[in-house]
């Protein structure tokens, strides 16, 4: 039985022309090996499976060939590309820094570089994962790398490019690898299907590209994964079961849904896909993504960007026609903040099920008040609707020089005058039995209280607690005037603190600021009064006792404190040559 070779060892590029998605970076390095202008150092960069090592090996082959061809390709035919084919040449050395990451290692590479080539012209060292070396292994190298013998050329491969030390960096020429697209990567699998006789959809095809992220490699052992699974006929079903991915079919449903606001049929769509074991948040970046792809097929230039198969594509033109931009934008926008609260969400599927809702109601005629380009408007109401029991306190009369005066939509509350009733002698008796009285009730010549207006009858006060009152406190002092901001940033500091059901104290620090905030007074009450939905608020200003001021202390007051209490905290200061920010 012959040894399996897997796809993306066997069709690995073994020339420049066959490296996938690189064409610019590969074209730079023909023209400078044809023109003999070759750096000492080079530093490959990008995602994983993107020919990195590959282009390094082509490279090392290449410029060590004895008779290059005329489109700057190695020949394949000479003693050096020979030995580098059957992986026997002595010219080109490959150390996985990822586990010889010591200074050790490195000096042992260093006194290798001195010997020249056999054959050839370069001795070629290929150091993948490089950011993963110590920081002693790569201060031991850089003397080296900067002034290496002539036939010696460096090539470094990484992953992550920020963790390499600039020092590094300012000696290499950095080559910046990019993801593969979709299509070429589809064309490659294509290439290797045929090579394998293996008959594939270009639809499932498109899949596995996709799941690769951008990855060659990845993208042929998903493909081998699949033909694995298939027999040989790699199928969009047989794909998509296989990877556990998503029907489009289900997205496409979803729109239609949303279009004619089906909120039921959603929510069962839902159910059926978290029924069948699929994340709900990979759900919803896929339903973001499907609106997307429906959003850039709507216009024949931005066509390109929908990277799907042939047959997908009219249907998503198809849907593209039928949806307003307005709609893809809110629902998109949607999406995208269900992605960003699903982690913090403690009700992870109840979070997209409102999502799904609000997508299903954005094409009905009120959309805009339910969730419109405009953010709705935020008030906090309260909890209770029950009446206020605390006594009538007599309201301040605004002044001329209030904030903001404005007639207030409350009711006017009028105090309540009680009157004695005026009953004539020998009109009440007494019965031990009834407790009533047996002539008819005494007749009141006057009435109890005022008859209530419509208005004051309707209207009830809601009763609020100390958060409320601290949040329309603290919205009443950025309504401020901009010219008013340092009293905007002192109010902000306050504390309401709540005496009864509707009567609160504010603590200040001096007389002048109890001052101000007196002529303050009648204005926050009516914005309180008003918000809070509650006519009897009271404000009482007092002036806070020199015990009772808390000053702001620095950082470095800060620091004394806590030294005074630990002073542990100074010798960990002294140890460390810690500074106070």
């Amino acid at each position: 039985m012959e040894n399996y070779i897997v796809s993306a060892r066997k069709y690995r590029p073994s020339t420049f022309d066959s490296v996938v998605g690189q064409r610019a970076l590969t074209t730079t390095l023909k023209n400078a090996i044809a023109t003999g202008k070759l750096a000492h150092a080079y530093l490959f960069c990008g995602p994983r499976g993107v020919g990195k090592t590959t282009c390094a090996r082509i490279f090392a082959k290449t410029i060590n060939c004895l008779s290059p061809a005329a489109n700057g390709e190695a020949c394949n035919q000479c003693e050096s590309c020979m030995a580098f084919n059957e992986q026997r040449s002595y010219n080109i050395h490959e150390l996985d820094a990822a586990s010889n990451n010591s200074v050790d290692d490195i000096r042992s590479l260093i006194d290798q570089v001195r010997i020249p080539p056999q054959i050839g012209k370069y001795k070629v060292y290929i150091i993948d994962e490089v950011h993963m070396l110590s920081q002693s292994a790569f201060n031991a190298f850089l003397k080296t790398l900067e002034e290496p013998p002539h036939h010696a050329i460096f090539i470094l491969a990484t992953t992550e490019k920020h963790k390499i030390l600039p020092t590094i960096l300012s000696r290499c020429q950095i080559y910046d690898f990019n993801r593969i697209n979709v299509q070429d990567a589809v064309a490659h699998l294509q290439y290797v299907a045929e090579k394998e006789g293996i008959h594939a959809e270009p639809e499932a095809l498109t899949v596995i590209a996709q799941k690769a992220d951008g990855g060659m490699r990845d993208a042929l052992s998903i493909f081998d994964q699949v033909s694995s699974f298939t027999g040989g006929n790699i199928t969009y079903q047989g794909t998509i079961e296989n990877l556990n991915v998503l029907d489009y079919e289900y997205y496409f449903r979803l729109v239609d849904y949303f279009l004619e606001n089906k909120v039921s049929e959603t929510m069962i769509l839902l159910n059926d896909v978290l029924r069948k074991g699929f994340d709900a948040h990979h759900f919803m970046t896929g339903m973001a993504s499907h609106l997307r792809d429906v959003l850039v097929s709507k216009d024949p230039a931005t066509l390109p960007l929908l990277e799907v198969g042939a047959s997908i594509r009219e249907r998503y033109m198809q849907q593209a026609q039928k949806c307003d931009p307005k709609f893809l934008y809110r629902a998109m926008k949607l999406c995208n903040d269900c992605d960003l609260n699903y982690r913090t969400s403690k009700n992870k599927r109840l979070l997209v099920e409102l999502t799904l809702i609000q997508c299903a109601q954005l094409t009905l005629p009120d959309a805009d008040d339910i969730i419109g380009g405009r953010s709705p408007k935020r008030k906090l109401k309260p909890l209770f609707k029950q009446l206020a029991v605390a006594p009538t306190v007599a309201q301040p009369q605004p002044q001329a020089g209030d904030v903001a005066a404005r007639k207030s939509p409350l009711p006017e509350l009028k105090e309540e005058k009680r009157k004695i009733p005026v009953i004539k002698a020998g009109q009440i008796g007494m019965s031990i039995r009834h407790r009533t009285t047996q002539e008819e009730p005494a007749k009141v010549t006057q009435p109890v209280t005022n008859a209530p207006t419509a208005n004051q009858a309707e209207y009830e006060d809601y009763m609020f607690n100390e958060k409320d009152l601290g949040f329309y406190w603290r919205d009443f002092a950025q309504k401020l005037p901009v010219e008013e901001k340092a009293n905007a940033a002192r109010m902000m500091n306050m504390h309401p603190k709540l005496l009864n059901n509707t009567t609160f104290e504010v603590g200040v620090d001096n007389g002048m600021v109890e001052k101000y905030m007196q002529q303050l007074l009648p204005s926050i009450q009516q914005h309180l009064r008003e918000n809070l939905h509650n006519r009897k608020i009271t404000m009482t200003i007092r002036v806070l006792e020199a015990q009772e001021v808390i000053r702001a202390y620095s950082p470095g007051e800060r620091f004394q404190l806590m030294s005074q209490k630990n002073p542990k905290l100074l010798k960990l200061k002294e140890v460390f040559g810690l500074e106070l920010g």
